[in-house]
């Protein structure tokens, strides 16, 4: 049986099915993991591999490898051939669940042998979906909440004055231990909760293992990694393979978030891989390799029809290199949202240590309602008087006595 003619199944029927073949709890699962679980059984009792994976395209033979979705290279990938990626017309970052066959003598990997589905959609689908680069863009018009309770003050404030749409290109400008990694946590968290249907994926680039073990234990999301003990070429090759895995979500119609950490490290990467151009930039930054982070971070976009991609990735500044402060200065202005931490404030222990007065969102009328819009300006020209430990501590010290933002907003209604 088909992933066609399983589609057009109700969930019911899909239940005897998976019954029938002794698939286990299937009570629990919903309509889309049913009809991969029955392929799978199927499968299985046919004599071949159940395989699926995320689909990287190999320039120098024209055929394919399905990595994990970690989409790191490893023992259990498998063989695509060139013929069925001009078949069915697969692009780098298609999912693919199919047969396959264990590896023959001399080969290295196993083989893919049908193709079942493609995105989790059947097969012929894939012929006549669109392409992202041709998608007709606009400006994020439809706000992802962030707000998830009293407490967590970085996404209220988010929320009220520097807001994310989807479709978003937003930056995280950090010095160091100021607090990012939490505030990203907290940023996924409020994704995972209010926005279910956002697919979300997190991409740590050069970070510590530690961190990205904590990520993947106290996020929902999608966690894709390369550590900073990894060569270079792996830090660009898996931000490469997860934005061409968004876009063929993006494509399907769906909202997808990349959390990006770090866009500095990323363009570091670049700095050493790149072929050099006998031209350098202050700190020994070659400029060709600011344009692979820049395609990367501008991939971010709201479309007209279907759906769209969000990046929110951080910066770092203050460091102390020469090098960072050039990738930073070239990155200004690429996005349209800017949320800044300040260092002064960390250190004085507020936290979330933003910067309001300096984050801001670029055509935030489109994502708030009028009275929100014009609440939030209100409450800016108010902090604005103040300087930047007194606004933040004022603003934090308001916002922990509402329950929300929504009540906040009505009692500076009332005192005004």
């Amino acid at each position: 049986m088909t992933l066609k003619e399983l589609d057009e199944k109700t969930v019911k029927e899909l239940r005897k099915i998976a019954t029938s073949l002794a698939i286990e709890d299937n009570a629990d699962y919903g309509k889309s993991d049913l009809i991969i679980k029955i392929l799978e059984e199927q499968t299985k009792r046919g004599g071949n591999i159940f395989a699926e994976g995320v689909l990287e395209i190999i320039n120098t033979g024209g055929h394919g490898v399905l990595r994990s979705l970690k989409l790191m290279p490893g023992e259990n990938d498998v063989y695509v051939s060139g013929s069925q990626i001009k078949r069915f017309n697969l692009r780098q970052g298609d999912f693919i669940s199919g047969q396959a066959r264990a590896p023959k003598e001399g080969e290295r990997y196993l083989s893919l042998l049908r193709i079942e589905a493609i995105n989790n959609e059947s097969p012929d689908k894939a012929l006549s979906r669109p392409t992202f680069e041709k998608m007709v863009p606009i400006f994020p018009n439809e706000q992802i909440k962030l707000e998830t309770n009293q407490h967590t003050l970085s996404t209220r404030i988010i929320d009220l004055l520097s807001p994310i749409g989807k479709g978003q290109r937003g930056m995280i400008v950090a010095p160091p231990k100021v607090g990012k990694t939490w505030l990203m946590k907290e940023i996924a968290e409020g994704v995972a909760k209010n926005h279910p249907d956002v697919h979300l994926m997190i991409l740590l680039v050069g970070e510590r293992p530690e961190e990205v073990t904590d990520m993947e234990r106290s996020t929902k999301g999608e966690v894709i990694a390369a550590n900073f003990d990894e060569a270079p070429e792996m830090h660009t090759r898996i931000a490469e393979m997860a934005v061409s895995r968004a876009k063929r979500l993006v494509e399907q119609g769906k909202d997808v978030m990349i959390l990006m950490d770090s866009i500095t490290r990323l363009a570091r990467a670049y700095n050493i891989t790149a072929p050099p151009s006998g031209r350098t930039l202050s700190g020994g930054f070659d400029p060709v390799a600011i344009f692979p982070p820049k395609k990367f971070f501008g991939a971010a976009r709201n479309f007209e029809v279907g759906g769209s991609l969000t990046i929110i990735a951080t910066a770092l500044v203050e460091t102390g290199s020469r090098m960072d402060e050039v990738i930073f200065e070239e990155f200004k202005g690429t996005g349209n949202m800017e949320l800044k931490l300040d260092r002064k404030l960390a250190q004085s222990r507020i936290y979330p240590a933003i910067d309001v007065k300096a984050s801001s969102t670029r055509n935030e009328d489109l994502l708030l309602s009028t009275d929100v819009l014009n609440s939030s300006w209100r409450v800016r020209r108010m902090l604005d008087v103040l300087g930047d430990k007194e606004s933040a501590s004022l603003l934090m010290e308001r916002l922990k006595k509402t329950k929300s933002n929504s009540e906040f907003l009505a009692t500076l209604h009332e005192e005004l």
